[in-house]
């Protein structure tokens, strides 16, 4: 096995349980695990990383995303700040219903790309992106893309399931019966579900949401997916209870629960929508929230209670989400966002999130969310997956004597001098190292001019 020693670095931030910093120390990885961390390691290396004046933190770990979207961005006719999120869906799918499998590709390679420069190193994406042109191959292309950038990738294999003429809001052709949508789960499982420690890619059961899908599609994952051992995720509390209430007379959190779709398996994303009560139920049944702030400003929305679902044992994890609610897919700049609106809701409720807190949000309890005891925190015996930041910057003078505060503080957001995923280094000194970078930017612009720009009004007019 590959041995790699990270020498002499000035601070290793390592998010442990007894939230330990190392001075002055080294960190050895061995093949894809880490070995040992402290002071003058006595081991030699294949490859030694100088480190001084470097800062080494954990890898960031995103649990909410739509890969495909970024190629759905910087558009001033989807105007999310000025709709409902259900106006909006049935505005941006209009759009969504002509994305085909070379969008899937370039978009996810786009998407991931941006998550490892700023120091992400293990992802969620939620694709439910399945069209007459995408096929059934959306998922594999990803897992193509994540192989060859050297991230570790869950892809959640989402589906919509209700016509327009039972309420749903989705295009007649991107949807799916449940029976689709469950074999080939059963085909993603088998292919790339991969439960050993280490693992770089799993599958998650994750239906998009309740208003776009009959109830069996949801009670039929859970069965599916509790006895395939994956976890399931959705959209949950973002707008949709009105509708939901409506519709079946109740709130969406009681209609997945009488389905079964709660427990410790299950993470929901965006939720700012529940009562305590809600969150309450969440903390008991030991559910998890994936936090995606940018979108929640975007569009105006309620404030998380971090502080009082921290109080409450409910995981809060954070997640970039699509790009066509954030455009852009850095989890370094969204754990600055996040922090930055915990303080402002502090000023009038109790319960601060400090910026070390919004880390172990960001590294542990994101990990923590996937199921993934081995990643997370710098360990012996934890998966080698970091960052490393240059601290010997001008800009950074004057902050350097409380690493663990400061990237969410200081507003460290920029790229990372370096990435290591599964201990091998993905992202150095501003390249992707097993990657032209230029040549797929290339690429995927003339995938979106072909396939969305040309042929799409949205990206000119839509009335």
């Amino acid at each position: 096995m590959k041995t790699t020693l990270i020498r002499q670095a000035r601070a290793i931030v390592t998010c442990d349980a007894q939230d330990h910093v190392y001075y002055d120390a080294d960190l050895l990885v061995e093949g894809p695990k880490i070995k040992a961390i402290g002071q003058h390691l006595d081991a030699a290396a294949d490859e030694v990383i100088d480190a001084r004046d470097r800062f080494v933190y954990p890898g960031l770990v995103n649990t909410h995303h739509h890969f495909f979207q970024t190629f759905v961005r910087n558009l001033k006719t989807i105007d999310y700040p000025n709709m409902t999120v259900p106006d909006w869906i049935d505005k941006i799918y209009r759009i969504f219903q002509v994305i085909d499998d070379e969008v899937i590709y370039y978009s996810s390679l786009t998407a991931m790309a941006d998550l490892l420069k700023h120091g992400c190193t293990c992802a969620f994406d939620h694709q439910y992106c399945f069209t007459k042109a995408t096929g059934k191959r959306a998922v594999d292309r990803q897992m193509e893309a994540a192989k060859q950038l050297g991230i570790r990738y869950h892809a959640g294999r989402g589906t919509d399931t209700l016509p327009r003429d039972k309420g749903g809001s989705i295009p007649e052709n991107m949807l799916e019966t449940t029976d689709e949508y469950l074999e080939d789960c059963d085909r993603l499982i088998g292919l790339y579900h991969d439960s050993k420690p280490y693992s770089m890619s799993q599958i998650v059961m994750a239906p998009c949401q309740p208003i776009n899908c009959y109830p069996e599609t949801f009670s039929e994952t859970v069965d599916f997916a509790r006895r395939r051992g994956v976890r399931m995720h959705t959209h949950l509390g973002e707008g949709e209870n009105e509708i939901m209430v409506e519709r079946w007379g109740k709130r969406t959190l009681d209609w997945c629960r009488d389905i079964g779709f709660a427990g410790p398996d299950v993470w929901i994303a965006h939720a700012w929508e529940l009562t305590d009560e809600e969150y309450a139920f969440l903390g008991r049944e030991g559910m998890g929230i994936s936090h995606c702030p940018s979108p929640a400003i975007l569009g105006g929305f309620p404030i998380l209670p971090m502080g009082k679902l921290r109080d409450l044992n409910v995981c809060v994890s954070l997640g970039c989400d699509g790009s066509a609610t954030n455009d852009s897919s850095s989890l370094m700049d969204s754990m600055r966002t996040a922090w930055m609106m915990q303080a402002f809701y502090s000023k009038e409720r109790c319960g601060c999130i400090s910026p070390y807190e919004m880390l172990k949000i960001a590294t542990v309890n994101g990990a923590k969310t996937l199921g993934r005891n081995d990643l997370g925190s710098l360990e012996p015996e934890k998966g080698a997956d970091l960052f490393l930041i240059d601290a010997g910057r001008l800009e950074l003078a004057g902050a350097l004597h409380d690493p663990k505060n400061l990237l969410p503080r200081a507003g460290v957001t920029g790229c990372t001098e370096l990435t290591m995923v599964n201990g091998k280094v993905v992202w150095r000194d501003g390249t992707l190292t097993g990657v032209d970078e230029r040549k797929l930017a290339a690429e995927g612009e003339a995938v979106c001019t072909r396939v969305l720009r040309q042929p799409c009004e949205a990206f000119h007019n839509l009335d």
